[in-house]
């Protein structure tokens, strides 16, 4: 049986993620990851790189409700309506997080968070739109790793709500 950190090293996951998908019975997820040494900070830029819709990426962003993290999953061509989290949550304030309560909070940096595996046990919520198509891809832990997941499978293990925080387009 290989470990953790093996699967890591082969997939070119984060060993914390390597871990998680492990103590979720998701070892498969690895044998799907791709790692480009170029680059997946961006949702362009993975999405590029994948050879898929830019809506197909899953966003994995971090905001702060009342200075309490919240971690938002949003498809990679659209942005998060603020207000709509603020309402969501019913909290005074929303705002975007820093690079170090997102790694504090996750343990991962700005540009690798996957969707789950965190370091603390944060309030999910994701967005319907990634319910559109078949599978989606999301940062791995890394900023260089992604993998492919069906999105109920996603939102599932995330322990996410289904919400509609998309920003509308006029």
């Amino acid at each position: 049986m290989t470990t953790a950190a093996t699967d890591a090293e082969e997939s070119g996951a984060h060993p914390r993620f390597a871990e998680a998908l492990r103590a979720l019975g998701l070892e498969e997820v690895l044998a799907g990851a791709r790692r480009f040494p170029e680059g997946t900070r961006t949702a362009a830029e993975a999405a590029a790189a994948v050879g898929c819709a830019l809506s197909q990426i899953c966003k994995s962003l971090v905001f702060a409700a009342d200075g309490a993290p919240v971690l938002v999953l949003m498809d990679g061509s659209s942005r998060v309506d603020v207000e709509r989290v603020r309402e969501e949550l019913g909290a005074g304030k929303v705002t975007r997080a820093d690079a170090g309560l997102v790694r504090e909070t996750t343990g991962y940096a700005i540009g690798g968070v996957p969707p789950f595996g965190h370091r603390t046990r944060t309030r999910v919520l994701a967005d319907r739109s990634l319910l559109a198509h078949e599978v989606v891809w999301a940062a791995a832990g890394t900023p260089h790793t992604v993998f492919p997941i069906e999105p109920r499978a996603l939102v599932a293990h995330a322990g996410a709500d289904l919400v509609d925080v998309r920003e509308q387009t006029r």
